[in-house]
């Protein structure tokens, strides 16, 4: 049964990384057509913070607060009520959920001035900058009135154990923003409106993907909306604490961006590419493996079989290790090898990569952590609840908002050349704050028990990443020579490198005795 349970999570974990790593390799080429195109500049930072505010939004409404509280009582429903009653709840919550995200997206283009003024202050002292930050909002705010309905669509599949759809929908963003950077910023006075334009676009196009898999399920939403239904009430009361405790990570980011906005020019930039790969192990591994096991631990809640839940946690975090450690090492060592080889083109210059591989690095720093929040967190959800990650959010919270001022404050004031780097130093010290809280309440309510064979199997992935780092730093040549070659000889070498690593990294683990078929045990 263990071994049945682990084989189906893997096999949905390829299938959701699998469409994840697709969506992130063309949200590179989406941002290596950003950096070539437009480069670090304020026009730039005017655009990035004008797509982070719906996208936070989308992270809170969308995989995060909503499909936190609306995953495990769907799967409560899905459980315990008749068919009739699970296409009522979708009913209600898809009238519900609209009719507010409608109201959201007008107020949010109503107001669009007051957002840049509040969530980029240092925006203040160049009305143009504001004023097109604002232009710009408009046009993409409207975004998070699709995607968190493609969320909720994208919830109702996944208790279904259908996870590819949902996983592909965000190459239609990088797709369509990609198309627009070419095809259609010739056509306006502003470039950056074709970008604004792209993402609005996607939106439509993410949601629309949905509906043949709904339709098939016979689960098509009609939209109504009952203030007293009992699914609704119970989804909204997780929902509120879950909006902030689920999406501390973000929150952290966008306090990034409001505080980078005082920095120099550039920093705003700087900041979102190297948060742009920190996405890439944390989508492909941390999120998809929190999309697979959510579901299978609500109804393992619901079915009230704990030593499953135990095991489908532990088995969850086990793979987390055998990735997350070697990816951090990897990517905080080639930091800017891989800077260069993606963006260092166009208007992105050598100066660009090297501020922005300091904070790629000092993010790196905290990945692990960052990961193991998304399958921690998962383990209060499930069980509805949502108090406990507000309780833990707010204290990291806490702590990032003073671990900025800690860092960045001194390296202002004795005028060092990086300060945005105390900025991913606070966010991945408070990541771990946050991870260790999450698991030290899962161990001390019983819900989680780590399993025999933990220390060795950290052992061997620390013996494996050691010698992996070591190939890693005798290979790579010196940071000159990656500004010197071209497109093809960067990426060429990069791909030598990391080919070497990674060969290198799982040759150490067979030779410790690890085998694959181990990943298909719980114990």
């Amino acid at each position: 049964m263990e071994t049945v349970l682990s084989t189906k999570l893997l096999r949905s974990t390829f299938t959701v990384g699998g469409m994840t790593l697709l969506s992130r390799v063309f949200g590179l080429l989406r941002d290596i057509t950003l950096a070539t195109i437009f480069g670090a500049s304020g026009g730039t930072d005017a655009f990035l913070v004008a797509f982070k505010i719906p996208n936070f939004m989308r992270r809170l409404f969308g995989e995060g607060a909503f499909s936190l509280a609306f995953v495990p009582v769907f799967s409560e429903y899905k459980e315990k009520h008749d068919r009739a009653a699970l296409k009522d709840l979708v009913n209600h919550v898809a009238g519900t959920l609209g009719g507010f995200l409608l109201l959201l997206s007008l107020l949010g283009m109503l107001f669009a001035p007051a957002l840049v003024y509040l969530f980029a202050p240092g925006f203040a002292s160049n009305e143009g900058q504001i004023q097109l930050t604002a232009e710009l909002l408009r046009i993409t705010f409207p975004y998070i009135f699709f995607i968190a309905l493609v969320a909720f669509a994208g919830g109702i599949l996944n208790s279904f154990h259908q996870f590819a759809v949902p996983a592909f929908t965000p190459v239609l963003l990088n797709i369509s923003m990609i198309s627009s950077a070419f095809f259609l910023a010739p056509y306006f006075d502003e470039p950056l409106m074709a970008l604004a334009w792209g993402v609005a676009i996607a939106g439509v196009a993410q949601l629309l993907i949905q509906f043949p898999s709904l339709i098939k399920l016979g689960l098509m939403p009609t939209p109504r909306i009952k203030r007293d239904h009992a699914g609704i009430k119970k989804i909204t009361k997780l929902m509120l604490p879950a909006i902030f405790g689920s999406s501390v990570a973000q929150i952290n980011l966008l306090l990034d961006t409001v505080i980078a906005s005082f920095l120099v020019t550039g920093s705003v930039t700087w900041l979102y590419y190297s948060d742009r790969l920190l996405e890439f192990p944390l989508g492909v591994l941390g999120i998809a493996i929190a999309t697979v096991i959510l579901p299978t631990l609500s109804q393992q809640h619901s079915r009230q079989s704990p030593e499953q839940f135990n095991q489908t946690l532990n088995w969850a975090l086990r793979l987390v290790s055998l990735i997350t450690i070697p990816a951090g090492i990897g990517l905080f060592l080639l930091a800017s090898p891989i800077l260069a080889s993606l963006f260092e083109y166009g208007k992105f210059t050598a100066n660009d990569t090297y501020y922005a591989s300091l904070s790629l690095m000092a993010y790196m720093l905290g990945l692990p952590a960052l990961i193991s929040i998304k399958i921690l967190a998962p383990g209060y959800y499930a069980r509805q609840d949502t108090r406990t990650p507000v309780r833990i959010g707010i204290i990291a919270m806490v702590c990032n908002m003073v671990l900025n001022i800690l860092f960045v404050v001194p390296l202002v004031w004795f005028d060092y050349e990086a300060p945005h780097i105390g900025l991913a130093l606070a966010t991945s010290i408070s990541g771990y704050i946050n991870a260790f809280l999450l698991y030290n309440g899962l161990r001390n309510n019983n819900v989680f028990h780590p399993q025999q064979g933990w220390q060795a199997w950290l052992f061997r992935i620390i013996i494996a990443s050691i010698a992996m780092a070591a190939v890693v730093i005798s290979v790579t040549p010196d940071a000159i020579f990656w500004t010197q070659w071209h497109l093809a000889e960067r990426l060429l070498n990069l791909a030598g490198i990391i080919g070497a690593a990674v060969f290198v990294y799982f040759l150490m683990l067979w030779l410790q005795g690890l085998r694959p078929q181990q990943l298909k045990k719980q114990s």
